[in-house]
């Protein structure tokens, strides 16, 4: 019962921040006038701000109150592109090898990720995508199926999982983190590199209508792999990146 109700401040907040009823910087009702309007204990709209600004929705400084976090970038100023798209573009033979494509439960962090109970289910997949056989992107995916309830049925062999994602939704809402990493012993063999050559990982998360649609972890291997490959100048535009 309690989960029910901490998810329901988190539903109505976050919906408020993504129509823009809250702008970003907007100062958040304190916890003790969200308790009143909510009609529920402390500890559970505690919860519920904990959980957003664990997602980036608000921030709090300590002594002043709670605020909207800056937005994630938005679709309008993000193309949503195909990395076989990317790959034809360069004259380019584009394939892809699909490792894990099943149904898993969610586990807490994921769970947190998607605003799901623990152990919901999630559609996860792994493909390796080759440019002219040299594979230079792992992607591990996790999708809701709430949003993509077809998602297993797809043969991501001959359609990319962004290709796929977008034709169902082509204006998310776009969080992305891009860093320098190594890639990790499963991904290092999928990729055929070692597990110390550095690689650029991006990790994206996407939202309709204020649910979360996919969550995945893109990995390339440094020596195959440039960003401006992928990066495309625009007035008053962020790089060019896949979108989902």
């Amino acid at each position: 019962m309690t989960q029910a109700l901490y998810r329901r401040i988190k539903d109505s907040i976050r919906s408020r921040i993504l129509s823009g009823e809250w702008p970003e910087g907007y100062q958040v009702p304190s916890e003790h006038r969200l308790l009143e309007e909510f009609k529920v204990s402390r500890m559970t709209v505690h919860r519920a701000l904990r959980e957003l600004q664990e997602e980036g929705l608000l921030s709090r400084v300590q002594g002043v109150g709670t605020f909207v976090a800056e937005r994630r970038p938005s679709v309008s100023i993000v193309e949503l592109k195909s990395i076989a798209d990317d790959i034809a573009e360069r004259g380019n033979r584009h394939s892809a090898r699909v490792e894990r494509l099943t149904a898993v439960p969610a586990d807490a962090p994921l769970a947190r990720q998607f605003n799901l109970p623990e152990g919901a289910r999630l559609f996860h997949s792994v493909v390796i995508h080759c440019e002219n056989d040299v594979p230079i992107q792992y992607e591990e995916r996790w999708v809701n199926p709430e949003m993509a309830p077809r998602y297993l049925d797809q043969d991501f062999a001959r359609i990319t999982t962004t290709a796929y994602l977008t034709g169902l939704y082509g204006a998310p809402d776009v969080e992305h983190v891009i860093e320098a990493a190594l890639p990790g012993a499963g991904a290092a063999k999928l990729l055929g590199i070692t597990t110390t050559e550095p690689c650029l990982r991006l990790t994206r998360r996407t939202w309709v209508q204020g649910k979360v649609v996919t969550l995945v972890v893109m990995v390339h291997p440094g020596t195959r792999f440039r960003l401006g490959t992928w990066f495309r100048a625009q007035p008053g535009a962020v790089p060019l990146m896949q979108a989902l």
